[in-house]
């Protein structure tokens, strides 16, 4: 005598009961054994770090050419009015503009106002005490702070209040010549980045 076989159910193998765990698809890999892991990705070297890329030769010969040229120039109108002092502090905000002109602290606002605010923090420190190596640590803060405030950070100021407490030059000449080499180096650096066409222009923004 024979027996009718209901057919299977969807999703089940043949020969199993009704209500089976339907088969998993095949996944390519040997059962009891994991999938291989796929390529990773490069791993960057330690010691290469965050820093930014290295510039191009041409880049770097522009840049350094244009911040040399420019305090060349200011060294010769130090020498003029014989006020050699200003050249530690503007070395550093040349350096600034020249190589870093999209930095707030490179822009012609932080650069005049800043080394200005730092020269009266000298001042100010200076008149209250002596011109120690304290008082001009204490006229660095001071600078720092007021140009912070100000909303105009450029480190290099604080430079300038150290000289001034630890140089002591006559205001009235240092003052005039501290204004008019911080335009000059601005100016410069914004004609040096339109001499090159694919310089960053410079600057960010005026004020």
């Amino acid at each position: 005598m024979s027996t009718d076989t209901a057919p299977a159910a969807p999703g089940t193998t043949p020969g199993s009961r009704s209500g089976a765990v339907p088969a998993a698809p095949d996944s390519g890999t040997t059962p009891g054994f994991a999938a291989a892991p796929g390529p990773e990705a490069p791993r960057r070297p330690r010691l290469a770090g965050r820093a930014p890329a290295r510039p191009g030769p041409a880049a770097a010969v522009h840049s350094v050419s244009a911040a040399t040229a420019a305090l060349l120039g200011l060294v010769g109108l130090g020498a003029l009015l014989h006020e050699p002092v200003l050249i530690p502090p503007l070395a550093a905000s040349a350096a600034l503009v020249h190589c870093a002109p999209a930095l707030p602290l490179a822009q012609p606002r932080s650069v005049v106002v800043g080394h200005l605010l730092g020269a009266a923090a000298g001042y100010a420190v200076a008149a209250a005490a002596s011109g120690s190596a304290w008082a001009a640590a204490v006229a660095a803060g001071v600078a720092l702070g007021l140009t912070t405030l100000a909303r105009t950070p450029h480190s290099p100021a604080c430079a300038t209040a150290v000289v001034v407490v630890l140089q002591a030059p006559a205001p009235g000449r240092f003052v005039p010549l501290l204004l008019g080499s911080t335009v000059l180096l601005v100016l410069t650096a914004f004609a040096a980045s339109r001499v090159r066409r694919a310089a960053p222009k410079y600057p960010a923004y005026w004020w």
